[in-house]
């Protein structure tokens, strides 16, 4: 007994608070949806068979000393190892996560208080198996459940009667599978040049994002609000709508992403014109020609439709006489008036000129003059982790696209390490983990990107397991030599691996970056 009290129950304790903090990550890293964390928890669960372990030896340690000790130390060290570990992307312990936590320990103290008891005997093995699965974290999310809806809908309300106080507030949306936060950024340093514009910060894309966003940071003096629109599922974007009422929409492109929720691309592109059908008859939207998806679509909105591209001529605005010099690129845009030149940016690649040409379609629209259009243009900084680029002192360049990469933007990114200008001697280096949450088509993409990355680099470096067969065989499949592939279980081993070989004039790409939850 007194080893039960002073040693075995503050470890478990120890053990519970870490099992729990990583669960509850993990379900925010899925957005609090219970199928997405599912679907991870069937991927690999971390804590899965050292909470099984742990059990049995409780089953039996009740008669032999040998199993206390292994139990106490097996604990010890699971703590230990959990608290201090680093992800990525950390914890944010918002009030609903707080509340998870406390339920989720609440329930706990209740299911062994009832075991000690009524049966004593079995409390110590109950309350290890509660590790086993994550079912005080579901658990406490499903008693939560009214709670939190009554608190989202309090905050729903009060964000529209905010909007509603602003009727001359213009609200655009930026929607797309990717290229939509550069665009918002973009959009808002062009159109700064004359309003007083607000945009949802970071990754605020979703409804309770853009709540958050209207609630505290929404003031009467704002004279537009851009609001960046994400979706994992059909649906979601005209929620967004509903709240916001858009008069201007834009659509940055339609590819194969999230195909684990949409299962189809027709569903995705159905998904992001829910943000054309939003608008209003006097309103404006804005898609990129480019995305063959939107190309192929019937435009048969009630509001005015423009289209922007590089490629297809039919465009409304149309970028010419590209010219990709070190420092910068130049271009003209061609409208049904005129051919615009003089157009200048710090930013590399076609994606951002797509980006930016959505933008000046909407810059026109707002009678934002193109010398303010330009004076903007020039001074509009690169977005981390989006197609920046950088140089080190040592002479290696590096090109970082690691945000959220999909099979379109990751082509584009590899077109542009592939007309890079290098030194002599200077080796193309690609490093990825590959796209995940494509469903049934994720290998059949993954080995696309394999011959993708072939053609475009010298050595590749595929990161951790999820891809990597798939990649692999894609990149050896064009008689890429097989000394140039690398293979490392994280990025911290490309990390090492990189800094033994890299040496100047060696210009690198890291093309995405799965979060925590895939291994």
């Amino acid at each position: 007994m007194l080893i039960e009290n002073i040693i075995f129950w503050p470890l478990y304790a120890l053990l519970w608070a870490a099992v729990v903090r990583y669960d509850v990550h993990m379900f925010q890293h899925n957005s609090y949806r219970e199928e997405r964390y599912a679907r991870w928890f069937r991927g690999g669960y971390k804590f899965g068979r050292a909470a099984i372990i742990a059990a049995l030896a409780i089953v039996g340690f009740i008669s032999n000393p040998v199993f206390i000790g292994f139990s106490v130390v097996f604990m010890s060290v699971m703590a230990w190892r959990e608290f201090r570990t680093t992800y990525k992307k950390p914890i944010v312990y918002t009030m609903r996560v707080k509340r998870l936590i406390v339920s989720a320990a609440l329930l706990t103290i209740a299911a062994v208080a009832v075991a000690e008891i009524f049966a004593p005997q079995i409390a110590m093995p109950m309350a290890l198996a509660l590790l086993i699965l994550p079912i005080v974290m579901l658990t406490a999310n499903l008693v939560n459940k009214p709670l939190e809806a009554a608190i989202s809908r309090w905050y729903y309300n009060d964000a529209k009667r905010i909007l509603r106080s602003m009727p001359q507030l213009t609200i655009i949306g930026v929607t797309g599978s990717f290229g939509k936060t550069s665009t918002k950024h973009y959009l808002y340093r062009i159109l700064s040049e004359k309003y007083n514009v607000l945009m949802t910060p970071g990754n605020f894309n979703t409804t309770l994002g853009v709540i958050r966003t209207v609630r505290e940071h929404l003031k009467p003096h704002h004279q537009i609000f851009i609001v960046e629109m994400g979706a994992k599922q059909v649906g979601d974007i005209k929620e967004i709508c509903d709240l916001v009422q858009p008069t201007i929409g834009i659509v940055t492109a339609v590819g194969e992403m999230h195909l684990e929720t949409f299962h189809t691309q027709e569903n995705i592109l159905r998904t992001k014109f829910e943000l054309i059908d939003a608008l209003p008859a006097d309103g404006l939207g804005v898609v990129n020609l480019d995305s063959e998806p939107i190309a192929r679509r019937t435009m048969n909105h009630k509001c005015r439709v423009l289209g922007y591209a590089i490629d297809n001529t039919s465009a409304d605005y149309l970028a010419q006489e590209i010219d990709y010099a070190a420092s910068d690129t130049s271009f003209a845009i061609k409208t049904a008036d005129a051919l615009r030149e003089g157009y200048t940016t710090h930013l590399a690649g076609r994606g951002n000129i797509l980006n930016l040409l959505a933008a000046v379609a909407v810059a026109d629209h707002l009678q934002v003059s193109e010398s303010m259009q330009k004076r903007a243009m020039r001074q509009i900084e690169q977005i981390e982790h989006r197609l920046s680029v950088r140089r080190t002192a040592g002479g290696i360049t590096i090109i970082d696209d690691a945000y959220n990469s999909n099979p379109t933007g990751a082509k584009m990114a590899l077109e542009v390490l592939r007309n890079f200008r290098r030194m002599e001697g200077g080796r193309r280096i690609v490093v990825t983990p590959g796209f995940v949450e494509l469903g049934e088509r994720q290998a059949e993409l993954n080995r696309e990107l394999g011959r993708e990355i072939a053609s475009a680099c010298d050595i590749a470096i595929v990161v951790n397991k999820t891809n990597r067969e798939a990649i692999s065989s894609g990149i050896l499949g064009q008689e890429f030599n097989k000394n140039n592939l690398i293979e490392v279980d994280s990025f911290a081993n490309a990390s090492a691996r990189l800094a033994s070989m890299m040496r100047a004039g060696d210009v690198i790409l890291y093309e995405n970056d799965l979060p925590d939850s895939f291994k």
